[in-house]
């Protein structure tokens, strides 16, 4: 035994073999929820009608639990192909969540000097993935006005930087709206690496890079299920070229999509017809709470294509109004601080009717 080792303080032995980038960053925070009105992570709220979990059950206890998942998911990616349009020729594969696949991607093309950049404000997922990485991470403000792409400043940065990844969440990423679709076809075509379409907020977006995979050779789309209300299964999905996936398939690691999981998600697409029809109605809510927001005095209610609500409350109320509003027994999503552009915004998940009502009648009192 090296005694030196052993006898050195736990603090000095972190400091000596943990990466300067990995002790810099934060741990991903989840608050704790209690019985609180859980509006703040974008989840649908809708569950299954108790015939159909009856007969999800009845595929679990077929389920053989004591072999090893299919590495490669086979019957669930026929499914996955047909059910979200992925164009002829191009593969599809499969992550925990689409946080392994933004991973793998930031693995494969990690070098010194390579960059991965993103409009702000951005996914944090996109920031901690190229830390630990070791990418440098550009980020390009939007237009502060409607938080559209500020193109000559993106175009600058991907001239100068030469990223090999672009992130654009499609609809962005706090802010729920839609970029413009011919500036995105220009990024893509003016980037020299790959850019990664992230369309997590599909079902409520009704637009998508989907059907343009094969016009662009650089062009990666990826897909969730978490926000149609699988949320707990953690199922990502990447589409693009195969010249693409067969490289990043190299790094996923076997049997990442449990028996559970395959099981799950292939039952839960074969009734696509309920989870459309949730995404649906979330859709006609998200209508509603827009109006009833924008009637209230004293706050910005912004545009929204997502499954959320990003608005803007009075200058240096956003905690109090953050605290009071959980204190009524509502949880939501505090922007304030994350941005300069998202000063004293707050953000909610569109829900039930009567859980929106709830939360507009905790937000009034706060306000």
């Amino acid at each position: 035994m090296n005694t030196k080792t052993a006898n050195a303080p736990p603090d000095s032995l972190v400091e000596q073999w943990i990466r300067p980038q990995v002790r810099a960053l934060s741990a991903y925070h989840v608050p704790e929820i209690g019985n609180l009105i859980k509006l703040d992570a974008m989840e649908n709220p809708y569950t299954w009608p108790k015939p159909l979990v009856d007969e999800w059950l009845e595929v679990l206890r077929d389920a053989k639990w004591n072999r090893y998942p299919d590495p490669h998911a086979c019957d669930l990616k026929i499914l996955l192909r047909a059910t979200l349009n992925v164009p002829q020729g191009m593969e599809i594969m499969l992550g925990n969540g689409s946080d392994e696949l933004i991973q793998i991607i930031a693995m494969a093309v990690a070098a010194p000097g390579r960059a991965v950049l993103t409009p702000e404000p951005y996914f944090s997922m996109y920031r901690m993935i190229a830390a630990v990485t070791g990418l440098e991470f550009v980020c390009v403000p939007l237009n502060a006005s409607d938080y559209s792409l500020d193109m000559p400043a993106m175009r600058a940065a991907i001239i100068r930087h030469r990223p090999a990844v672009v992130f654009l969440s499609y609809p962005s990423n706090p802010t729920g709206n839609l970029f413009d679709e011919q500036q995105v076809c220009e990024l893509i075509e003016i980037s020299p690496g790959l850019v990664v379409v992230d369309e997590a907020y599909n079902a409520f977006a009704g637009s998508t890079f989907m059907s343009r995979l094969a016009q662009y050779d650089n062009l990666l789309v990826l897909r969730t299920l978490s926000k149609m209300g699988l949320a707990g299964l953690r199922m990502g999905v990447l589409a693009g070229s195969p010249a693409w996936l067969n490289e990043l398939d190299k790094i996923r690691l076997p049997y990442n999509i449990s028996v559970l999981t395959q099981a799950s998600a292939g039952f839960a697409l074969r009734h696509y017809d309920v989870l459309e029809a949730q995404a649906a109605r979330l859709r006609d809510n998200r209508e509603q709470l827009l109006t009833a927001l924008r009637a209230l005095n004293g706050i910005t209610v912004y545009p929204s294509r997502a499954n959320f609500i990003l608005f803007r409350v009075p200058a240096g109320r956003a905690p109090q109004i953050f605290e009071s509003i959980k204190a009524q027994g509502v949880l939501i999503k505090s922007m304030h601080g994350a941005s300069a552009l998202l000063a004293d915004c707050l953000r909610v998940t569109v829900s039930t009717p009567e859980e929106n009502q709830a939360f507009l009648k905790a937000l009034e009192h706060a306000l």
